[in-house]
């Protein structure tokens, strides 16, 4: 049985199908692309749902303040959602994401010897705050450099993985190994709230697509950073049926980075291998789109389902979809990028 009472999914449902029904249009996009400066693109998105998201808002504005402020709004979202669900486990694992995200931010910042002020507009602890681990990334956010963050990390679950990550990126010099390895951090969660839960079938169809990507992607950068077999494999979380074990395994054995993505050509991933890649890099970006165009399929098709877990799981992620596309037009029209740049690299949930 499920732990998420029915009234709970009830809420959570409507409350999802909100969410979705309020998404911006691609005109609206198209229009906020448009802003001429960031003051403009502020006063246009306060007249969209994310008006409370700049209530606190100051100027001058910076993409980076209205990136954290976008972000804010996300996190307070999905404490709505666990609230309602009484802190179903799926939710929860997804929310350690953000903490993720900032411990990315302050680790990468911190191998590239930035200092706490410069670091600091860039960070938002709202979601620290709501589950009582501010100290945590703020002692490894005032470290003088990465060992030092990397120890204010010790008895947290982010420790063996932060330490690994440091150690590997002091002999590689490549700063995604942080995203990585600390990615290793929340699909360890994952897993464990998997199996603690009983899984409703849509929401074993969202959360798949995010461990069969994570796993493979895993397998391919570890073997772009000639990790050792054993690397890789402690990188390796509990796989699914579409991606089993043994096609991980297969994949690790294999010398070449093509030879290990063409062992996908066997399981219902063979659409997204890549198709003419420039090099091993353009290879693992094109097959990372490729699971992130499918996951896109899955959570747009979990809408059809009544009253589940797997509704609020997927509203979530189109917010976080729509967050990281307003960020990009920030981004963009904070350095003057033409309109038709920014619309070609935001990614539409369709």
């Amino acid at each position: 049985m499920s732990k998420v009472s029915m009234p709970s999914k009830i809420f959570g449902t409507v409350l999802s199908h909100g969410l979705r029904g309020r998404m911006l249009t691609k005109n609206e996009l198209q229009t906020l692309a448009e802003s001429r400066d960031l003051e403009e693109l502020v006063t246009r998105m306060k007249n969209t749902i994310y008006l409370d998201a700049f209530a606190k808002l100051t100027k001058p504005y910076t993409a980076e303040k209205v990136e954290g402020a976008l972000r804010e709004y996300l996190v307070n979202t999905h404490a709505k959602l666990v609230n309602i669900v009484g802190g179903g486990g799926i939710l929860n694992a997804y929310f350690v994401r953000y903490i993720i995200w900032n411990l990315k931010l302050v680790l990468k910042g911190k191998a590239l010897g930035k200092s706490y002020e410069e670091l600091l507009p860039r960070i938002n602890l709202r979601a620290e705050e709501l589950v009582g681990r501010r100290d945590l990334v703020v002692k490894a956010l005032v470290a003088k450099d990465l060992d030092e963050a990397v120890s204010a990390l010790t008895g947290s679950e982010f420790s063996e993985d932060a330490a690994k990550a440091s150690a590997a990126y002091k002999e590689r010099g490549d700063l995604r190994l942080f995203d990585t390895y600390l990615d290793h951090v929340f699909y360890k969660s994952l897993d464990r709230a998997m199996v603690a839960e009983s899984q409703s079938p849509d929401t074993k169809r969202v959360v798949s697509t995010d461990i069969d990507s994570y796993n493979v992607l895993a397998v391919l950068r570890g073997k772009y950073w000639n990790l050792s077999a054993v690397e890789i494999s402690d990188l390796i979380v509990a796989t699914t049926p579409k991606i089993t074990r043994d096609t991980i395994q297969k994949m690790i054995n294999y010398e070449k980075i093509s030879e290990a993505i063409g062992e996908l050509a066997s399981t219902v991933y063979k659409e997204i291998i890549p198709v003419a890649p420039k090099n091993d890099i353009d290879a693992i970006m094109q097959l990372e789109s490729g699971f992130e165009a499918i996951g896109i399929k899955k959570t747009i098709s979990s809408f059809r389902t009544m009253f589940s877990v797997a509704i609020m799981l997927s509203a979530l992620k189109l917010l976080s979809l729509e967050i990281r596309n307003l960020s990009a037009i920030t981004s963009g029209v904070e350095q003057g990028v033409p309109t038709d740049a920014i619309l070609s690299n935001l990614v539409r949930p369709e």
